[in-house]
């Protein structure tokens, strides 16, 4: 492994660029052979949009900031980078110039904050910049990760064949993201409609009977006695209990931002939930597997490979046993012993690295274990989906029928009277 880990030609470490705070800029100008030509740069100011519009041999007659405050542009999504990147290895592929590909992507897309990024890296790498160096000045973006892999290619002399990988790992990360979104808002959203239909009728329709139930003049059921108990809770309190809901929603959102052991606890409690927390773990299995894969495959160092996949961990535990393997990796053990050792990788992944290792495919094997934990996923989220909708009906139907009939319990009481 030690060999082959060095017959891979270790990149040039990527510059940090710091992040400043850019905004747009409309231009107006003429080129070299002075016709009217024109754009929007993302900016620190006027001076440097001008300064780097002379270098290209543009005669800027006004520059002036954009303004966003009604803009309709979308925001850009990572879908949406991993198209621009899908398209541009598919015309450089065709031989098609980066710069023309660059026109080409500009012109096709209907978002304009899209069409802006496009045209800037165009500016960039028309100065003189590599593809790399352009990209990281949009870290929002574009993350160490690809344009690590960005600037491998370029080194590498296999930009096209990069890319094209670059916008599968983005097209099936995205997807896998998708999936377990989905899987975490269904019960989230079963709980929520539940607790709306309960209030409803336990604001509105519960009242209306509790008038009828006056001109009885008799006991009520103690369930019904308990509903309206309840009811009667609700309307005075409803105010103060959403208000609280609120504040909770608001105190939680900030500790999550601010709090990396919270963070942490979150990640590993979800890991234990049932049926979700199976969906977690395997998507995350996936995640490293496909991340892997893609960066040994670009030739990076395993042991560098496996400082991006802690970045794209998406959880503390694999975080952290990605970390364990990377030190383990670094001291001469093999990768598929070092993901043994952490106890949080599955058998089958792990067997399945081992024979990449002594078969000299290491990121074929890694693509086929993310190929499978990917469908895993694929599979339990649907089953998840076709368990939670005859769930819904019966939380509904149970809630529903529960105060239906503490509501009716009086008139079939008082019917048996009579």
């Amino acid at each position: 492994m030690a060999q082959q880990t060095a017959a891979k030609r270790k990149p040039a470490a990527p510059r940090k660029v710091k992040q400043v705070k850019t905004v747009p800029f409309k231009w107006e100008g003429k080129d070299r052979k002075g016709a009217k030509c024109g754009g929007v740069i993302e900016s620190t100011d006027a001076a440097l949009v001008k300064a780097q519009l002379r270098k290209q041999g543009v005669n800027v007659t006004k520059v002036a900031r954009q303004s966003t405050l009604f803009s309709k542009s979308k925001p850009i999504k990572p879908l949406d980078i991993a198209f621009f990147t899908r398209q541009l290895a598919t015309m450089m592929a065709a031989g098609v110039p980066i710069i023309q590909a660059f026109d080409i992507i500009a012109e096709g897309t209907e978002n304009g904050n899209l069409k802006r990024l496009v045209n800037e890296i165009k500016t960039d790498v028309g100065a003189g910049n590599t593809l790399a160096e352009s990209l990281r000045k949009h870290p929002k973006y574009f993350d160490d990760l690809f344009c690590s892999l960005v600037e491998s290619g370029e080194q590498s002399g296999r930009l096209e064949s990069l890319l094209d990988r670059i916008a599968t790992y983005k097209e099936k990360t995205e997807a896998l993201k998708k999936k377990i979104k989905k899987a975490l808002t269904y019960p989230i959203a079963v709980v929520v409609v539940a607790v709306i239909v309960t209030a409803i009728l336990l604001l509105k329709v519960v009242p209306q009977f509790e008038s009828v139930f006056a001109g009885f003049g008799a006991d009520l059921p103690a369930f019904t006695m308990l509903v309206i108990a309840i009811s009667h809770w609700l309307q005075s309190w409803w105010f103060i209990i959403l208000i609280g809901l609120i504040i909770v929603g608001i105190a939680y959102k900030q500790i999550h931002l601010r709090s990396k052991p919270f963070r942490d606890a979150q990640d590993r409690a979800l890991l234990k939930f049932p049926i979700i927390g199976q969906i977690i773990y395997e998507a995350a299995v996936a995640r490293f597997a496909r991340t892997l894969a893609t960066t040994f495959a670009a030739g990076v160092p395993l042991v560098d490979a496996l400082d991006s996949v802690a970045g794209a961990a998406g959880n503390v535990v694999f975080y952290n046993a990605t970390m364990k393997v990377k030190e383990d990796v670094s001291a001469g053990s093999q990768l598929n012993f070092s993901m043994r050792t952490t106890n949080i990788f599955p058998a089958l992944a792990i067997q399945m690295t081992g024979i990449g290792e002594e078969s000299g495919s290491l990121d074929d094997m890694l693509g086929k274990v993310a190929d499978y934990y990917e469908a895993e996923v694929d599979n339990k989220v649907d089953n998840l989906t076709t368990l939670m909708e005859p769930m819904i009906m019966a939380v509904l139907g149970v809630l529903v029928g529960g105060l239906i009939i503490a509501m009716y319990l009086p008139i079939f009481q008082l019917g048996s009277v009579v």
